[in-house]
Parts: C-alpha cells; structure tokens; sequence
C-alpha cells in the first residue's frame, strides 16, 4: 500500500523511527545525507535500495531531495507488498525540529 505524507508529518514518523516502529529512509547521496537529514533515518541512496528489503510488517517512509525519487522506490515497494509512505516535496520541504547534522 502506498501513500503520500507531508513533510511536517516527518517529526510524527520520525519518533516511531526512533523506537524501531517505522523504518526512515533517506534516498539522497551520503554528503547531502550527512550535511543534515531527519533523526532516526537511515541513508541508503537510490543505487543500493535494491539490496535492501523491508520488513513487509513495519511501515517505510522515504524522502530524497525533492520527492520524485522517493515515489517512484515507492511505487516499486508498494508493488512487492511493502506499506511505504513518501513525502511529498522530500527534504527540501521538512522545516520540523528532527535535523540531524554531521552524522
């Protein structure tokens, strides 16, 4: 199943990411990963997603720069069973209290 959130519903997901409720992932190259990202998101750029495979029973949400990468994995996990959610207009929109630099 997929769906679309906003980006101020980011601090929600990222609080369950946290606590292991919601896998957070963040699409975007390492260096833009690591000058700022959301708390709780693990950085699996686009390339290597494919070696990687969720927990069909725990939620995915997935943001990149600007969101258009993050539908289309969306689309491609949600097609293999996946419960995913991707934020419309990604990282660039997120203006919540999660950022996380230097990690």
């Amino acid at each position: 199943m997929l769906d679309t959130i906003s980006a101020k519903e980011l601090d929600w997901y990222a609080e369950y990411a946290e606590d292991g409720g919601v896998l957070l992932v963040d699409l975007r190259p390492r260096e833009e990963y690591l000058a700022g990202h959301v708390r709780g998101a693990v950085n699996v750029p686009q390339g290597r997603f494919g070696r990687i495979w969720p927990d069909r029973n725990q939620t995915v949400v997935l943001y990149c720069d600007r969101g258009a990468l993050s539908m289309a994995v969306a689309r491609d996990l949600a097609a293999r069973g996946c419960r995913v959610k991707s934020v419309v207009g990604g990282y660039s929109a997120y203006r919540g209290s999660k950022i996380v630099t230097g990690e």
